[in-house]
């Protein structure tokens, strides 16, 4: 027999099926999906919408570029890694900045669980690895 937690997974990735159009999450599909749960009795309800929750999040994860970054970002370094990561991806991905003092000097670019580093913090973070 199948665990609760196995269960409410295969529920939470049907769901999730049932919200994505052309290859993104549709926010009118998410809110017919949470109406359907709502009105209609799932096993482990919780567990499901907690699954479902990842899975969406993961998703729109894939659409953002988080830029770390020690000094000043503009706008047009901005745009220009939203256009590359566009591209490497195969989808539409928007860049969005965020200070980081503990970088030193660089940059750190995360999309999802892909991490592009070129910061001072991280060459000597690889430096004291092979050392």
């Amino acid at each position: 027999m199948a665990s609760h937690a196995k269960v409410a997974q295969q529920a939470a990735r049907q769901l999730f099926s049932l919200s994505v159009v052309d290859g993104a999450v549709s926010a009118d599909r998410v809110s017919g999906v949470l109406e359907y749960v709502e009105k209609h009795k799932l096993a482990n309800p919780v567990m499901v919408l907690k699954a479902y929750q990842r899975l969406v999040a993961n998703e729109l994860a894939k659409g953002v570029a988080i830029v770390e970054h020690a000094g000043a970002v503009n706008e047009a370094t901005l745009a220009a890694i939203a256009a590359a990561m566009t591209r490497k991806y195969g989808r539409p991905v928007t860049a969005t900045a965020r200070p980081s003092a503990a970088l030193l000097a660089g940059i750190r670019v995360r999309v999802a669980d892909d991490i592009y580093e070129s910061s001072i913090a991280g060459q000597l973070a690889a430096l004291a690895a092979s050392v």
